[in-house]
């Protein structure tokens, strides 16, 4: 089964899209209990643990086309953060945010017996892995990073407060509202605020309407996270400067050179704080770079993790 292309999400919450890559021979997932809530999980090979974090409104199916070629050399985990597919529903609260994901991860590494594991994020998955390493150092060996949004640095940082205020303006406050009424309506209404980010997929803009009901469907597997978020007071946590100065573990970055400007601005102070770091521009590539570029970017993270 192909999975299609939908290059939606360029920030903390829209979807890597749903490319036109081979998936991997389906496999069932395991389930397990951690930090009080259910987790399903992909885990294949052996040796020392890679662990994934998926983007917003995915699960660890968006990591299929990956898990192979990790699982030849390393034991590969890839799990569905808690609100999303195919994780039991739970009631969404206030203080759901990257650090609750963070404390997922660490309680699942640590029930697995997995620490230390590599751990590679991407977007918001990318947001709680920055959490994870200064939370929990013991548990990580290195980071691949792939543009986590930490939204609360932008009105400190040079030219970031209007991209703030932007974002806010034409994606988070509609989105909020969106879901008051319904996930589909906030669905419809965070795809169309990225659209008028200027965000285009062959020269178009898309919208809810055009995307294709397969498409539309997976979305709202996973639309429970994002409704948590927006009900959540800690949707984007602050993260310290000074606390990612003290991250220890070995980080790749890798961004897109096509990518929204906030995110260049954010992943410029990334490299600046973090005291063991490379960064790799990907060129031509966007948020969605590990979809658009999927063997660039397997190979630069396994080359990383293999010298550390």
């Amino acid at each position: 089964m192909k999975r299609l292309v939908i290059c939606l999400a360029v920030c903390a919450f829209l979807p890597r899209p749903l490319c036109a890559q081979e998936r991997t021979a389906e496999t069932s997932p395991t389930k397990i209990r951690a930090n009080g809530v259910e987790l399903h999980y992909l885990d294949q090979g052996k040796g020392v643990p890679v662990f994934f974090i998926h983007g917003g409104l995915e699960d660890y199916r968006a990591w299929e086309p990956q898990i192979e070629a990790f699982s030849q050399r390393y034991r590969t985990i890839a799990y569905s953060r808690r609100y999303n597919f195919p994780n039991r529903r739970v009631a969404p609260g206030t203080h759901y945010s990257a650090i609750v994901d963070a404390e997922d991860v660490a309680a699942l590494i640590k029930k697995l017996k997995l620490a230390p594991a590599h751990v590679i994020g991407v977007s918001y998955g990318a947001y709680a892995a920055l959490f994870l390493a200064v939370r929990h150092p013991a548990l990580v060996r290195s980071l691949v990073l792939s543009e986590p949004p930490v939204l609360p640095w932008l009105p400190e940082l040079e030219g970031g407060k209007p991209l703030f205020t932007e974002f806010m303006a034409k994606v988070w406050e509609p989105t909020v509202r969106g879901f008051r009424e319904g996930d589909e309506a906030g669905l419809k209404a965070a795809i169309e605020g990225f659209g008028q980010l200027g965000y285009v997929v062959a020269g178009e803009r898309v919208t809810f309407a055009t995307l294709p009901p397969e498409v539309r469907s997976f979305l709202l597997q996973n639309a429970a996270e994002w409704k948590a978020l927006t009900m959540s007071t800690e949707a984007f946590p602050a993260l310290p400067l000074e606390a990612v100065k003290h991250i220890r573990a070995p980080t790749l970055l890798l961004s897109g050179q096509r990518t929204l400007e906030l995110h260049k601005v954010i992943d410029g102070q990334l490299g600046s704080l973090l005291p063991k770091n490379e960064r790799i521009i990907l060129p031509n590539a966007s948020h969605e770079m590990w979809n658009e570029y999927p063997e660039e970017c397997r190979n630069a993270a396994l080359a990383f993790v293999a010298t550390h």
